[in-house]
């Protein structure tokens, strides 16, 4: 009877499972693991960036996306689902500054793209996506950091983790996380994190890290500006790097 559940999307198991949902979530916890860090003046999310093979050029890998000018985002799981979600992601961000003349708030693009996901679990035809979601943004409400699952569930964090180190990740977090965190501290923390469960030798090429930082400021027009969503380069974080080393 189980295999029956199995293959279909839209029916609940006995036991009151979807059960592609928990295959979904399996190829996440497979991913290569994402930390999201919110602090008092910005956001911080950073991810391994490994590629299978070492003739690969990697530097064509992204694994942390520009999604507006105030929101980014990353992922853990299946790199194909990812792209299609950005694209979707950029579209709504995009559709919504057309209306209404200004980027989007986080929880209105984060409600979007949860939509997206939730729909692929009860159409015909079709599986969940095989990803899990770090999004953070800033608006004039301030800093945010959101977790979107296969499901479609999402959920505001301080700091998570997501992908195969994240049970160890979140642990490591819980002891380092405070209220009062600032950014530079944050950067430090996560690739600290990151490194807790890294394989092989953490460089400037083998992780990616996301920024926000600063404040909106009102020009004299009334217009909002807000902080921007930035990547590290890689010198950058190779400074970094050293510091913690």
């Amino acid at each position: 009877m189980a295999d029956r559940y199995s293959f279909s999307l839209t029916t609940f198991s006995p036991s009151g499972k979807l059960v592609q949902i928990e295959y979904a979530l399996n190829v996440v916890s497979q991913g290569v693991t994402s930390i999201g860090i919110k602090a008092t003046n910005g956001i911080v999310i950073a991810t391994e960036k490994k590629a299978v093979s070492t003739l690969i050029d990697d530097s064509s890998l992204e694994k942390v996306s520009v999604i507006s000018k105030n929101i980014g985002m990353v992922y853990s799981g299946m790199g194909p689902d990812y792209r299609v979600l950005v694209n979707k992601a950029r579209k709504a961000a995009q559709a919504y500054k057309r209306v209404y003349m200004e980027e989007p708030p986080t929880a209105i693009l984060v409600k979007e793209i949860a939509s997206v996901m939730q729909e692929f679990t009860q159409s015909g035809g079709v599986r969940p996506f095989g990803v899990s979601l770090l999004i953070a943004g800033f608006d004039e409400s301030g800093p945010w950091l959101y977790q979107v699952d296969p499901s479609g569930s999402y959920w505001p964090w301080k700091a998570t983790a997501i992908g195969k180190n994240m049970v160890n990740a979140k642990t490591f977090l819980e002891k380092r996380y405070n209220e009062e965190i600032e950014l530079e501290d944050a950067i430090h923390t996560a690739i600290l994190t990151l490194k807790e469960g890294f394989e092989g030798q953490m460089t400037e090429n083998t992780i990616e890290i996301g920024v926000i930082t600063g404040s909106p400021t009102v020009q004299e027009d009334g217009v909002v500006v807000l902080p921007e969503f930035r990547k590290l380069s890689p010198n950058e974080i190779k400074d970094y790097l050293a510091n913690i080393a």
